[in-house]
Order: structure tokens, then sequence, then C-alpha cells
């Protein structure tokens, strides 16, 4: 609550991260200063001992490096080239932020990806048509997480399934972990919602809340204008893609699902900053030199995130060490109905999610009591992983410490708490609407 709480006031995420990171080693140790600053000290050394999250922040950073080298290639300038004349597909506003919505609901591999992908295209075409920096954000942040939570054939599947079969080792269930999970799906109604929600602002123009405030702020986007092909932009896009299958499938003994997602984006990520490397220099695109600094530029202009992601991370370990999501858990359990359990699951699941500012974490902390849970009401168990699952995308959707809010504002050009405040009424609406569901599907299986 603190963090969030200084991220609205002073608009320094990772002073706000780092304030409720040193309140929570504070209760966690009495308030004794020196234990508490020795926890601090020894959680970010071992943070950055753990594999998959020095490959989060390697991730992090080669991205801004493929972006960079992307745009300084002009391979988006001759995309939007071709998407505005010869295609004709874009010659509105509405089609500009159709195309990004498009672009994030096509490529599902990762959201982080797609956030950065849709938001690299999108961003030429807002500065054409004077699109608000918010709107395109939000598009690309209401396409990222629900469509990767949707399509499970990536590190989210992988994740999920790892958590359910786990308690299926357990004894908790006997059912097939893959079944339950693509059953599971079918109920995950926030992210349907969010989609739909999305795809009806782009296509009404719907502004609500701070949305109808926003204003076009002209930005310096620096995009060579060299008349290159289109292909400089997708070849390294469509490898993108393929090679996170490829190392899901490598990293997962060849079962997809058993991939590692950590593993599989960092490898992608170098594979393709080796691909242009060779493609773009090979080509006489642009100079070895040239091609060098860019490389470096653009990795150095994602440093900031990459820490405000290790700052994430870390007050995610806080909020497990102090138990937040199962002292909450905990408080809905008592007296409650079976027809409203998944619905209360979903409210749990968000607002752990909203605190902690990770979906992944929620699905950790929430799978394991959910599941049981489900079991002993005889209640749906499908519908109460859905529950977890939509309740982990909304909270991580409006939370201003989520590691896809921060990156989806900054793929936009948008202020971080301006993408919060302008996106949140849109997301409250996609909420509610997956919360009535949530109860009717209750009741009805009730």
């Amino acid at each position: 609550m603190l963090a969030i709480a200084l991220s609205l006031w002073t608009r320094n995420v990772m002073l706000s991260l780092f304030g409720g990171i040193a309140l929570g080693a504070f209760i966690l140790h009495d308030f004794s200063l020196f234990a508490s600053l020795e926890t601090i000290v020894k959680l970010f050394f071992t943070l950055l001992l753990e594999p998959w999250i020095l490959k989060t922040l390697a991730f992090a950073v080669l991205v801004g490096s493929i972006m960079a080298l992307i745009e300084r290639s002009g391979g988006i300038e001759g995309f939007v080239d071709f998407m505005q004349h010869k295609a004709g597909l874009v010659k509105s506003p509405r089609a500009a932020l159709m195309l990004s919505y498009f672009i994030g609901v096509v490529i599902f591999v990762e959201s982080s990806i797609t956030s950065l992908i849709a938001g690299a295209v999108g961003k030429p075409f807002c500065q054409k048509y004077k699109i608000p920096s918010a709107k395109l954000a939000f598009v690309c942040d209401s396409t990222s997480a629900p469509i990767s939570s949707l399509i499970i054939l990536n590190g989210w599947g992988a994740l999920l399934l790892g958590l359910i079969a786990t308690q299926i080792s357990l004894g908790v269930i006997d059912v097939n972990a893959i079944d339950i999970l693509i059953d599971a799906v079918f109920y995950n109604f926030y992210s349907m919602a969010a989609l739909l929600v999305t795809f009806l602002f782009i296509w009404f123009n719907i502004d609500i809340g701070a949305m109808k405030n926003t204003k076009y702020t002209p930005r310096d986007i620096e995009i060579t204008s060299n008349g290159a092909s289109m292909f400089y932009m997708l070849l390294p896009i469509a490898l993108m893609v393929l090679l996170v299958f490829v190392f899901l499938y490598i990293t997962g003994g060849g079962d997809i699902l058993k991939g590692s997602g950590s593993s599989s984006i960092f490898y992608t990520m170098l594979t393709v900053l080796f691909f242009t490397l060779f493609y773009f220099v090979g080509t006489k695109n642009m100079s070895l030199s040239i091609w060098s600094k860019t490389a470096l530029d653009g990795a150095w202009k994602l440093v900031p995130i990459a820490m405000i992601l290790l700052f994430a991370f870390a007050i995610g370990e806080i909020t497990t060490e102090l138990k937040t999501g199962h002292y909450l858990a905990s408080l809905a359990t008592q007296n409650l109905s079976v027809t409203f359990l998944a619905a209360v699951i979903f409210l749990i699941g968000s607002v752990i999610s909203f605190a902690t500012g990770t979906s992944w974490g929620t699905f950790s902390i929430m799978i394991p009591i959910a599941l049981p849970m489900a079991v002993a009401m005889d209640a749906n168990v499908a519908l109460c992983i859905g529950a977890v699952i939509s309740g982990g995308v909304f909270g991580d959707h409006c939370s201003p410490i989520s590691d896809t809010t921060i990156i989806s504002s900054m793929a936009s050009d948008c202020e971080l708490i301006e993408h919060v405040n302008t996106q949140l009424p849109y997301a409250l609406i996609s909420g509610g609407v997956a919360f009535v569901l949530f109860v009717l599907f209750g009741l009805y299986q009730t």
C-alpha cells in the first residue's frame, strides 16, 4: 500500500518500490534498523544470484537494443509507408490504434514483447494522427497480458501447468493437468472482457474518466528516413515469435508447456540481436560501428526499466515473506458459500496482484490455495483456476508497480501515472464484468 501510494504521490517508481521494500523489512524485523538494512542488502544479492531474474533483466536490456536497431534500420518507417500508402489499411486514428491492437493479439508469446512491438509500431501512427500516447499505452497493456493468459503456448502456460501439476503430485486432485488448464482458460473472464472493452474503446472512440483529458504531445521519434524495406522490422519480429517456441521446446525437453519462460525469452532476444548484426550490416543497411552504437544506446535507455523490474521482484519477495496472499485468502475462507467461491477467489487474486504488481506471483500464491479449497468444497476446479488467472491479470493491469504496466507506458512514450489513471476506468469495467460472470457461473453450477 505504501509503494502504491508513494508512486501516485511522488511519480517516482523506484523510490516508491524501495519505500515498500524498506517498510516490509522493518515489519519483518520488528522495526530493527540494522536487521532491516541487512535483510534488504541480502535480498538484492539473492535476487541477482537467481538465474531466471538475471535472464529477465538481461531480456529487458536486449529488447532495448533490438527495438533501437529496428527503428534505426528504417524498417518501422517502411512498414508505416506500406500500411498507409501501398496497402491503404491505415488512414485514420481508429485504424492506427486497431493496428496496434491486432499486433497485440497476434503476438502472444510474451507480454513484454507484445507491449514493446505494439508500441514501436504504433508510435509513428500516433504522431501522424495526433493520438495521445496514453491511448496507445492502454491498447498495448490491455492486449499483452490478457492474450498471453488466454493463448497459453508460452511461459504463462508453462508456469500455470507447473503449479497445477504440483497440486496433482501432492494428491490434492486426480486429473490431467493440461486438460484442467485448458478448461480453466475458458473461464478467464477478465482477459476476454479486457480484449472486448479495448476493441470497443478503439472502434467507437469511447473516452471515459481521465482519458477524456488526455492531450496529444509531439514526440521526437528518431526513425531514419532512408526508404528501407519493412522487412528490416518484420523479419526480426517474426524470428522473435518463432524462436520463443523453439526455445520453449528445447528447455522443456520436447514439451513446450514445460519449457522455461525466462530462459526462452533471453535466448530468443540474444539470437535476434546477432541476427540483426548479420542482416543489417550484411545488407549494408548500417555499418558495424553504427550497429554497435545503436545497440548500446538502446540497451542503456532500458537500464532504468531493468532496475524497476529488479525492485518489483524485491517487493514481491518481501510480500511473500510477510505472507500477504495467505493472510488475505484466510480472511475470505471463513463462512464462505461455494456459490461465491470463484468470485471471492477472483477478488483476492486481484488485491494480491495489485499490491505486489505481479500476476505470476499471484498465480504462485493463489493456485495452491484455491485448488484445494475448490476440491474440499466440491466446487468447479476449472472455474476457480480461471478466477485465479483473471484476478492475477486484473490486479496486475491496474497496478502502477506492475512490470507490464511500466513496460507498456515506456513503449508508448507515456508517463507512467498518466497511463495508470487513464487505463483504470476501463480495467474496472472489465473487472466488474468478470466478477458478475463468476457469480453467475457459481450460481448456475451450484
